[in-house]
């Protein structure tokens, strides 16, 4: 547990090639400015595993990080998972931008994660959002990008793919209502309508919290709608944010599926 506890505010270390691949992408798009300062590479797999270490190699004569052949236990004594297979980055801290600095897209869909206290649902939420075509993500200034290891290898690398911007949620709000979007948050409020039975339309930005906390009143009265997922039956529990945010995510994607670009 202290491992993994040290892991969640120690943004430097990658793990795997989904979340490597992301970061050289992310680069390569200008969407961050994270940069990878040294690839650890398992010397046993160097066989095994000698196509990555040929892309590898190949981005670092450009990029100017250095390959590293360590052991084993190496790799175990900086990672939490198992899942790296063998090839992990230690890489610098990625800035987070402001809302003013956002490309804010005239048709787009946002999302707005508030109170997700746990930065693995945070990292599913985000692999869900990317998959249905989200094209950025709003925080709060205290949020879980300190733990960004854990949450792009949550994510399958989405979180490196993502705009993001962070501030005070109802000011993040202001700017995307004073630029005609329709905000709609999840959440079990007595005037919430079902999402099946609700048009929605883009520019929409959703704001969807954490399944303990939920979304604080002053970001729910900002809000223009709010929606709820109906049950197949009687169940008193909430959802995971994950699977409350995927949910959301595709409903809005299959009803504006015929007019947004696919990026």
């Amino acid at each position: 547990m202290q491992k993994e506890a040290e892991k969640f505010v120690d943004s430097s270390v990658m793990e795997g090639m989904f979340s490597i691949r992301a970061i050289l992408r992310a680069a390569e798009d200008g969407i961050n400015d994270r940069k990878i300062e040294k690839i650890l590479f398992d010397k046993n797999k160097k066989k095994s595993k000698a196509h990555e270490l040929a892309f590898l190699r190949a981005k670092s004569a450009n990029l100017g990080f250095e390959i590293e052949f360590v052991d084993a236990e190496k790799l175990e004594e900086i990672t939490i998972g198992n899942s790296h297979g063998g090839i992990v980055a230690l890489c610098t801290d990625r800035t987070i931008g402001k809302i003013e600095n956002m490309n804010i897209r005239e048709n787009g869909f946002y999302v707005m994660l508030e109170g997700i206290e746990d930065p693995y649902n945070f990292g599913y939420c985000l692999r869900s959002l990317y998959a249905a075509g989200v094209d950025g993500i709003l925080v709060g200034e205290r949020n879980w990008f300190s733990a960004a290891g854990v949450v792009s290898r949550a994510s399958a690398g989405a979180s490196e793919l993502f705009e993001i911007a962070a501030g005070e949620p109802t000011e993040l709000i202001d700017v995307f209502r004073k630029k005609g979007y329709t905000v709609i948050a999840a959440d079990k409020t007595e005037d919430a309508v079902p999402v099946y039975d609700t048009k929605i339309t883009r520019p929409v930005l959703l704001v969807v919290g954490g399944e303990k906390r939920g979304i604080t009143r002053a970001v729910l009265e900002k809000c223009d709608k709010v929606v709820c997922l109906d049950y197949g039956r009687r169940f008193g529990a909430a959802l995971s944010a994950a699977s409350a945010a995927s949910i959301l995510a595709f409903e809005i994607f299959r009803q504006n599926r015929d007019t947004e670009e696919t990026v």
